[in-house]
């Protein structure tokens, strides 16, 4: 589990190889220094920075950049040292903020090489500083341990390393701006400043999540027009607002790289498809081609969510100020009549329509390149992130290495519903999946019937089923299926032709006892395996050690209380060690368990089988409309690719 590190705090590092994370809401610097255990820096050999990346355990970025990746193995920085210092700084005379109080807190993250997160810091509070310690990886009593530290100095880089005892720390900064100084022009230019008196949007610190995320809690309700609690991540947008009342603004994503633009420019020229700035696919960080395209949807992700923000939040304002200047107009009886009166009115709403114009045209360019981007990016994707109509599939060969993450389906905001992100899951799943078989709000789901319904369910839990066997190695994951009643048996057709399933369908009373069982026994053994230090050796013969995936239909047909509490444990223990559930349910259905199931259901990851903006994103306060992963109507690629998987596993040896 992620911790969520707040100031002065610390937390164990369970491994020593490292990546550290940062984000920036405009291009920083960053460094890293190797201290003793008083944490003083002995000279400029213990300091990495973009003139000097590479120390023994520590590698930096060359560059100022929004977006950095530390790399640190803890095993080689040497014994003598003690504490690495993570340090973020802000260059001089670069476009954008001189002070982090001009940009969204800093964020950062450590994890393992396999992108597992092991502790995370939202940097808050930061005013006239810009220089900053993020955070220490530092050594006691043998083991490492990570500290969040968010100490800022308003002197800058130079005061920073003199507090850490380093006696050159003058020339140190000196060559750290030099060596930046060729790439400064690439930095990603900050919104201009605030030059108008506004009261009506203030920024309003609070704790904000490192990044975006998608909450599908079947309790949590669309967030409200107006939250009152603003995430971090949302001042650069609220600052954006300012801009529009007293000068031009620019929407630019402080987290990707754009074209620089001109400060004085209030749109910048639109995307040219073959210009120098044209969209490439896998133009991210990472460590492969897969990770790079990984981020980079993530990336877009981002760009979608912040630029549709900042075109409401500047809807918002302009509707304020309206109301603001037509409550002038009329709190004076003198001269809400009359031709003066009507001229005012008339200004207030002239303004407001000429800075939603402005808003539209900037929302509009960013549309434009995200557009642009997704078409470039999606024909590149690899199986796991592609959808089912892509032509990767039919060259589809079953993997020998398990992917990073998989495609969930898609998310869109009612912006541009034509540009659909694709919903990409870590794998392995780190909790259970909820399809809802019951009727949703959304506009789709009111022309169906329930039956309807339900049977587009069980096909998008076929369809989820059917690209986990496909992007897993042939012996390394297993489906099972309780379908009480045999409601579901011709929708389940696919996987039970091809073969693929570990056994036929469990129907009746008898049937989910045994498969809830066996699965309930096989967490039970693993988690003792793994407590005693022992390996799959110390499992029973014959036991299979691959993941294993529970597909449950029609629940709670066929459930007792002991079966219940067996599915609970199941959502509960089963993920860390290997067995996943994916529900097919209506909560109504189940109702009459009464609280008993809140539990289950907060447990997991809820998605709908027909489009539904269900799904809460606390970064920003959007509703994000899902799709699922279905193919498209009459195509046959899900029976291909299962077929193919099916092959593969009859012909692995046993």
């Amino acid at each position: 589990m992620t911790a969520e590190l707040v100031r002065g705090q610390n937390h164990p590092l369970p491994r020593t190889r490292l990546e550290i994370r940062v984000s920036a809401g405009a291009a920083v610097v960053a460094g890293a220094t190797l201290g003793d255990e008083r944490g003083r820096v002995a000279d400029a050999r213990c300091v990495a920075h973009p003139g000097a990346p590479a120390l023994p355990g520590v590698e930096v970025s060359r560059r100022a950049a929004a977006e950095h990746r530390l790399a640190v193995d803890l095993e080689a920085v040497g014994e003598a040292v003690h504490r690495v210092s993570v340090l973020l700084a802000l260059p001089p005379g670069a476009p954008g903020p001189s002070r982090f109080a001009g940009l969204a807190a800093p964020f950062v993250a450590v994890t393992g090489l396999d992108g597992t997160e092991i502790a995370r810091y939202t940097i808050t509070g930061l005013g006239a500083e810009s220089a900053v310690v993020a955070l220490e990886l530092y050594r006691r009593q043998g083991a490492w341990k990570i500290r969040a530290v968010g100490q800022g100095y308003a002197g800058g880089l130079a005061d920073l390393l003199s507090d850490q005892g380093l006696p050159e720390a003058g020339q140190v900064t000196g060559a750290i701006w030099e060596a930046i100084a060729p790439g400064s022009t690439r930095s990603v230019a900050a919104p201009p400043p605030h030059t108008g008196d506004d009261a009506l949007v203030r920024a309003v610190s609070a704790g904000a999540p490192g990044g975006p995320g998608l909450d599908a809690a079947p309790d949590a309700a669309p967030p409200p027009a107006e939250p009152t609690t603003v995430p971090q991540q949302q001042q650069h947008h609220q600052q954006q607002q300012r801009a529009v009342a007293g000068g031009p603004v620019s929407y630019a994503h402080p987290r990707r790289r754009t074209a620089t633009e001109p400060p004085t420019a209030p749109v910048a020229p639109p995307l040219d498809p073959q210009g120098p700035d044209r969209p490439v696919a896998g133009d991210a960080g990472g460590w492969s081609m897969d990770e790079r395209l990984y981020n980079q949807v993530w990336g877009m992700f981002e760009d979608l969510a912040r630029t549709v923000a900042a075109y409401r939040s500047a809807v918002n304002f302009a509707d304020a100020r309206r109301e603001q200047e037509l409550d002038r107009v009329l709190s004076d009886a003198r001269a809400r009549m009359g031709p003066a009166g009507e001229q005012a009115r008339e200004r207030a709403h002239a303004k407001r329509e000429e800075l939603v114009a402005r808003a539209g045209e900037v929302l509009e360019r960013d549309l434009a390149q995200l557009i642009a981007e997704s078409e470039v990016v999606e024909p590149a994707l690899p199986p796991a992130y592609a959808r089912w109509d892509s032509p990767v599939w039919h060259a589809y060969r079953v993997p020998m290495e398990i992917p990073m993450a998989l495609r969930l389906g898609d998310v869109r905001l009612p912006e541009r519903p034509l540009l659909r992100i694709p919903m990409l899951v870590r794998l392995p799943l780190e909790r259970g999946l909820w399809i809802d078989a019951g009727r949703t709000g959304s506009e789709a789901a009111a022309c169906l019937d329930a039956e309807q319904i339900k049977g587009l369910a069980v096909d998008t839990a076929v369809a989820v089923a059917a690209r986990l066997l496909a992007v897993y190695p042939a012996h390394e994951f297993a489906v099972h299926v309780i379908d009480p009643a045999g409601a579901a048996a011709a929708r389940l057709a696919p996987l039970t032709r091809a073969g693929v399933l570990a056994a036929p369908p469990a129907a009746g009373a008898a049937g989910v006892a045994e498969v809830l069982a066996g699965l309930t026994e096989r967490v039970d053994l693993v988690q003792m395996a793994v407590r005693g230090g022992a390996g799959t050796d110390a499992l029973p013969p014959g036991m299979d050690t691959a993941e294993q995936l529970l597909i449950v239909n029609d629940f709670p047909h066929g459930f007792d209380d002991r079966a219940l509490n067996q599915l609970r444990y199941l959502a509960d223990e089963g993920p860390s060690v290997g067995v996943h559930l994916l529900m097919v349910a209506d909560r109504e259905e189940a109702s009459a368990y009464g609280p008993v199931l809140r539990p289950l259901w907060r447990s997991l990851l809820r998605l709908t089988p027909v489009p539904d903006d269900h799904l809460a994103d606390p970064w920003v306060g959007h509703a994000w409309t899902y799709e699922p992963p279905l193919a498209p109507s009459g195509s046959r690629i899900v029976e291909q690719v299962l077929g193919r998987v099916g092959e593969a596993r009859a012909a692995w040896p046993r």
